[in-house]
């Protein structure tokens, strides 16, 4: 027997800026290859047959551009635009608290959260991390460390095992429930997490699953990260991102 599909919704981070990029507009609404940063990972959501709904998440000053992309794109499962909070972690929770309704009623058992400065994630990846989160409660993409690492203490210096660390990425995908009692938890105990598994490691005992996860997934951030994204657009627009 094939498992049961479970109901699954996307919360999108769009609340960045474009401050490391010098630019004064927030980095997800600029070009690559004439369209959006945000519309390339909007894209792909839209088309996984495994996500039901997606939160995105903004800055009120980027309402405008925001329904913009939105206007300009065939997405129809985007069903809230909120605005986020003063951190990345904040802006989670402003995405879990639109879903908690959903969530509470069991309309939503999986969640995923993925930053939309990263454009190429792969339906491929995307459906795995899914899957691998529906069978084990957790799931993130991670890539193996290629350069040696030292923790460099106040007497001495300590290189890192390698073959145990990963540089992680989005989307990550939780069971609904125990996402959403984490992250109430953390509020109230004044905690903020570098990405959502820190906090899920932190305030539940819910298995996480790691799956290799994809070099072309990058995070927009630098400028040179947007020549590297120009090249790989040209595949994305002859359809070879939708696998990995």
């Amino acid at each position: 027997m094939y498992p049961r599909r479970m109901k699954t919704a996307a919360i999108i981070l769009a609340g960045g800026s474009g401050s490391r990029v010098q630019q004064a507009v927030n980095k997800v609404y600029l070009p690559i290859r004439e369209r959006p940063v945000l519309a390339y990972c909007l894209e792909t959501f839209e088309r996984a047959p495994s996500i039901d709904r997606v939160v995105l998440v903004i800055r009120e000053e980027d309402r405008q551009q925001a329904e913009q992309v939105l206007s300009e794109i065939p997405v129809s499962k985007v069903t809230d635009v909120v605005e986020g909070g003063p951190t990345r972690h904040r802006s989670e929770m402003a995405g879990l608290d639109c879903l908690a309704p959903a969530i509470e009623a069991d309309e939503v058992e999986l969640v995923a959260i993925h930053d939309g400065a990263r454009p190429f994630i792969t339906l491929d990846l995307l459906e795995e991390l899914i899957a691998v989160a529906a069978e084990h409660g957790g799931a993130v993409p991670g890539l193996s460390v290629e350069a040696p690492l030292y923790r460099i203490g106040d007497a001495d210096v300590e290189p890192l095992p390698e073959a145990s660390l990963r540089r992680m990425q989005t989307p990550q995908v939780f069971l609904a429930q125990p996402l959403l009692v984490a992250y109430r938890a953390s509020i109230a105990a004044g905690f903020e997490g570098v990405d959502t598994a820190e906090t899920i490691e932190r305030f539940t005992d819910l298995p996480v699953e790691v799956v290799e996860g994809d070099p072309r997934n990058i995070k927009v951030t630098f400028i040179e990260d947007f020549f590297q994204a120009e090249e790989w657009a040209v595949d994305w627009d002859k359809g070879r991102w939708l696998k990995s």
